[in-house]
């Protein structure tokens, strides 16, 4: 590069031009020679080895080269090359103006770390996008993992630039970080916390994106949407969204639903409370109510029967008839401790049907028709009254 400036400035003292000129000239000559070698540097790697890489990782049968060799990530490489040249040409540029060099340098070398950071980010990025397409329980591992990378490679970029800036080395500033951790760790204590709560989230298999979770403190119920290393945004079934911190999720108890959305029923657990008033021994036109409209036999039926028990015996059969019933899981009816507002008989079984709305409408239409057969086995439900509608 010398040699083209002395041949370059030979060149122009043959114009006859005074010598403030002259240098000006032979700067301005090289510096334009340079800008051009550096966009033809870019241009070969934009117009020519791009290319090139995405043909080749779009024939390869593995998948993980067409996200790491994508256009973004590629042009953001080509950004640093006319950068890396200028880098290397300015010492023989400026050979004649040191402070000029040395600045120059300075602010090619912040230039080159900035374009390195966003080209570290979008690698980043792409490895994040190839693991969405895999397994469901390591996605949101990886995804908070690819969190931690950025950090990490945002943090590195600001500690070589600020190197680069004071003209001292890297790892001497990273040696001095000890010195004021304590600072760092105030100012990214809600980061540092959320990373942590985060990883136990993903590493315990607690929550990934698409679960259905409630939070009662929160009011939240709905579908995780995205999760991040501060935020957990979840969609609530009215459609609003309402975004919480991982560290509340691990400080306090949340329901996750995956269990009975990957399980084989939908539990069903409601209690009727029933008259104490009612419940009496069957007389004998209730006996053959009983016999003829719910198939009871003769000795199933035996003198002094409680309607009670009749009922809690029908209904038990009644739900192991039901094909929307999964009866290889627990079914019962079962009596509960009594109260001052009646008797509860709690209805537990568990039904094949768990989407919302057809889990809704058939579990009311189940009830409904138990609610409806209380009256032949001569029981009420408890029901309070206020004085002027009391029977």
């Amino acid at each position: 590069m010398k040699g083209l400036v002395y041949h370059l400035a030979d060149l122009l003292a043959g114009t006859g031009l005074d010598q403030p000129w002259l240098g000006v000239l032979t700067y301005a000559a090289l510096v334009a020679f340079t800008a051009l070698l550096a966009w033809a540097a870019y241009l070969v790697c934009d117009k020519i080895l791009v290319p090139l890489a995405m043909r080749f990782a779009a024939r390869t049968a593995v998948g993980w080269d067409d996200l790491l060799f994508n256009p973004h990530s590629l042009r953001a490489a080509c950004r640093i090359v006319p950068a890396v040249v200028v880098w290397q040409q300015l010492p023989a540029v400026f050979w004649r103006a040191p402070d000029v060099q040395e600045v120059l340098v300075r602010a090619t070398g912040i230039y080159i770390t900035v374009m390195s950071m966003l080209l570290g980010i979008s690698l980043v990025d792409s490895f994040k996008s190839y693991e969405d397409k895999r397994h469901l329980a390591l996605q949101q591992y990886y995804h908070t993992f690819c969190g931690v990378l950025k950090i990490l490679v945002i943090f590195l970029a600001v500690i070589v630039m600020v190197a680069i800036a004071i003209g001292r080395s890297p790892l001497t500033l990273i040696a001095g970080l000890g010195a004021t951790s304590a600072i760092l760790m105030l100012v990214f204590k809600d980061t540092i916390s959320g990373l942590v709560a985060g990883i136990r989230l993903t590493s315990n298999d607690m929550l990934h994106r698409g679960d259905w979770i409630t939070v009662p403190k929160a009011d939240i119920n709905g579908i995780v949407e995205d999760i991040t290393l501060t935020t957990v945004k979840v969609r609530n079934f009215d459609n609003t969204i309402l975004t919480i911190t991982p560290q509340t999720l691990v400080d306090d108890s949340f329901q996750n639903w995956i269990g009975m959305r990957q399980g084989e029923g939908r539990r069903v657990k409601r209690k009727v409370y029933f008259d104490f008033r009612s419940i009496r021994p069957v007389d004998e036109a209730r006996r053959e109510l009983l016999l003829t409209r719910y198939g009871f036999r003769e000795d199933e039926i035996a003198p002094g029967a409680v309607n009670m028990t009749l009922f809690r015996q029908y209904v038990e059969r009644w739900l192991a008839s039901r094909d929307e019933v999964n009866t290889a899981m627990l079914f019962m009816v079962r009596q509960l401790e009594a109260t001052n507002t009646g008797l509860p008989l709690e209805f537990y079984f568990f039904l094949k049907q768990k989407e919302w709305k057809p889990y809704e409408h058939l579990l009311a239409g189940m009830m409904e028709y138990v609610y409806s057969i209380i009256p032949d086995f001569g029981l009420a439900v408890y029901q309070r009254y206020s004085d002027t509608q009391r029977p």
